[in-house]
């Protein structure tokens, strides 16, 4: 065979092989660039949706200004702005618009004027006014004014009294409806079968007197109608310092009243049949229940 035989076959085994052998893929190495991306943030504005208006609901009256409402604003002057505390202080701005108690003319004759505000003394305490003067001869003379022997009650005791209604009387015709009044110095005191309660006795803006009221009760249901009682007892307590119907405690006047207007008589207790010894006056009818004359 030829050498060039040879060669041409030689080739053709090589171009078989060469056919039948995988090919190897190279990986290709590819150059990225990484670059890192620049964001704006932009806030976003959102438009709130149109609501329609509120509608504010009227508070009652006796309601603080604006509590409950924080959208309500009281349009309320400042102090401090619109007012000179020194020119309050000396007297040319009225410091209350509304004038008090006090400054209030009486057409009743020879009236005390206090020189401070009735309204702001707190008479559970205070002793404003007591002593200060003395008041006019025409309240006097209504004060100290003999007492009516009509007007005085017996209890079948013994013991004579002037009814309450008849103190007060007296006061509104010395001050007037209104220049008087009791003001509580103490909290009411219920005991098993007593109230009682300390009372103080002002007139015309001072104090004139002061005691404590008492009235038994004998059944819980009575205790409103007792405390009424004890107002009563109090305010005769403190009309004695002003000398209403004085002679009520001379015991001299007592026992003449007594003989003259009174009459002690044998009575019966009609459930019980006992028999008791009861004072009335002689003008009045005779005993007849519980007790029978």
């Amino acid at each position: 065979m030829s050498a060039w035989t040879n060669n041409a076959h030689r080739l053709i085994l090589l171009g078989i092989k060469a056919t039948r052998q995988p090919s190897v893929a190279r990986p290709l190495l590819s150059s990225r660039t990484y670059a890192a991306s620049t964001r704006t943030w932009t806030p976003k504005t959102s438009t709130p949706p149109s609501s329609p208006p509120k509608v504010v609901k009227a508070t009652a009256s006796t309601s603080v200004a604006g509590a409950g409402n924080p959208d309500i604003t009281d349009n309320l002057p400042n102090v401090s702005e619109e007012i000179d505390v020194s020119e309050a202080m000396n007297g040319s701005i009225p410091l209350e618009t509304v004038p008090s108690s006090a400054s209030l003319s009486s057409p009743f004759p020879g009236d005390f004027t206090a020189g401070s505000d009735v309204g702001s003394t707190d008479w559970s305490t205070s002793y404003h006014g007591l002593s200060t003067q003395a008041f006019s001869k025409d309240i006097a003379n209504i004060l100290l004014a003999p007492v009516d022997d009509m007007d005085i009650e017996m209890k079948p005791d013994g013991l004579i009294y002037l009814p309450e209604i008849k103190y007060r009387r007296v006061l509104n015709k010395a001050f007037g409806p209104g220049g008087w009044g009791l003001a509580p110095r103490s909290e009411t005191n219920v005991g098993p079968k007593v109230v009682s309660r300390e009372y103080a006795l002002v007139c015309q803006g001072r104090l004139v007197a002061v005691a404590r009221g008492e009235q038994e009760y004998f059944d819980p249901s009575n205790i409103p109608t007792a405390t009424e009682g004890c107002k009563s007892n109090a305010l005769m307590r403190c009309c004695k310092d002003l000398g209403i119907a004085s002679e009520l405690w001379d015991p001299r006047f007592i026992r003449e009243f007594k003989a003259k207007h009174c009459i002690e008589v044998f009575a019966e207790h009609v459930p019980t049949k006992k028999k008791k010894k009861l004072w009335r006056r002689k003008d009045q009818p005779k005993f007849d229940y519980p007790w029978k004359e």
